[in-house]
């Protein structure tokens, strides 16, 4: 059971295709129930003002710059909106090797992960060669890496200011067929914190 690195940090996305935000290591857990005021979702707009996700106000902050012939609207579902694989990883040297192949340093919120992992001293996209195999991360959960994170323009967007710059997007379809990071399925529930290790478990 060799170590491979360590989780540099944790990254959740309350909504699909927005700002994800940042695990941090705190007291309490999580309650079972929590209470409806707690499971609101604030949107933090460009402008750095946070709203409601049902403020009226957000549509109009939202829909400035249109050219008047697209309008915009929220609509409310029952039904969760989730991706169906449960926990996506990348490596911070992934991020670095595809900034060094665009020529410029890239924000790892670009790949939007659940966790980012370092895995100095290996190179990026080491994590490649976990495919097929289970990493137990922290002291208890294990997650099976089933296949490589297949990308989408999302990746070309500032996390900042959401200017799309095709070359991201294009550098990972022309060098990596498309594909960066990795989907894992959870075997066994554990607490992940940054900063624990990542162990390879098939050898």
């Amino acid at each position: 059971m060799a170590v491979v690195g360590k989780v540099e940090s944790l990254w959740r996305y309350p909504v699909k295709s927005m700002r994800g935000e940042e695990i941090t290591p705190g007291p309490g857990l999580t309650p079972v129930y929590a209470d409806t005021a707690e499971l609101a979702v604030d949107i933090e707009t460009p402008s750095g003002e946070v709203l409601a996700i049902d403020d009226p106000l957000l549509i109009t902050r939202l829909a400035e710059g249109l050219d008047g012939t697209h309008a915009l609207s929220l609509l409310r579902s029952h039904r969760s909106f989730t991706d169906c694989r449960p926990v996506s990883i990348f490596s911070v040297q992934t991020v670095r090797q595809i900034g060094e192949e665009v020529g410029f340093a890239l924000d790892k919120r670009r790949f939007r992960a659940n966790i980012y992992a370092d895995l100095t001293p290996m190179t990026g996209f080491a994590e490649n060669a976990f495919i097929g195999r289970r990493l137990q991360i922290g002291t208890k959960a294990v997650v099976a890496v089933t296949d490589r994170d297949p990308r989408c323009k999302m990746i070309t967007l500032d996390p900042n200011t959401a200017e799309a710059i095709p070359d991201v997007l294009r550098t990972v379809r022309d060098m990596h067929e498309g594909k960066a990071g990795l989907y894992g399925a959870v075997l066994v529930q554990g607490i992940v914190r940054p900063g624990d290790e990542i162990r390879l478990l098939d050898q």
